[in-house]
């Protein structure tokens, strides 16, 4: 089993520092982002389609590549891969209750097509290189090795709103087993 897909038992617990209190009732923006399939999605018009979840990560570390420098120590920056393994194993789930899923991160297109191959994701992965939905969401985001990354959360859209954000997520292993619990009670 590879590293990335392991969570080392002494990783620091992110606290919530209040960054996404806002979002619930929060109009979602018309922001095309470049996805793993090779097309644009607007998660925007997806949310009046139904139900949509969007959980962001940091950045995914690739086998043969080492994470940046104490990326263990930064609290909730690991786990992005079992995070995605968890999604994938519920996803005829999440959508059997009326929702599709999505992961998005701050690297590019290219980058994140290499994990949905390796991890053989059913769904697609959103680019937000930009920052253009993270600064109109005003999601809470950290640098680290000249990289500004997304906070892990997810996110619960529907009919153009964030229905629901999940934040802070830990362990990531278990949030899309938390975001099944809540999609059955709503």
């Amino acid at each position: 089993m590879s590293r990335l897909n392991q969570l080392p038992e002494d990783l620091p617990i992110p606290k919530d520092d209040g960054t996404c209190r806002h979002l619930p009732g929060f109009p979602v923006p018309t922001i095309k982002l470049s996805a793993t399939t090779g097309q644009s999605v607007d998660i925007c018009a997806e949310s009046h389609q139904q139900r949509v979840v969007i959980y962001c990560y940091p950045m995914t570390g690739q086998p043969d590549k080492p994470l940046p420098e104490d990326w263990d120590m930064i609290p909730g920056a690991r786990g992005c891969t079992p995070q995605s393994c968890a999604f994938r194993d519920h996803h005829t789930e999440i959508k059997t209750l009326g929702a599709s899923v999505y992961g998005l991160s701050t690297q590019s297109t290219d980058y994140q097509q290499e994990m949905v191959t390796r991890l053989h994701l059913p769904f697609p992965i959103l680019s937000d290189e930009q920052l253009l939905l993270a600064k109109a969401l005003q999601l809470p985001t950290f640098s680290v090795d000249d990289m500004t990354l997304i906070k892990r959360l997810t996110l619960i859209l529907y009919q153009g709103f964030v229905e629901h954000v999940f934040y802070p997520v830990f362990p990531p292993n278990k949030n899309a087993a938390i975001v099944i619990q809540w999609l059955q009670e709503n």
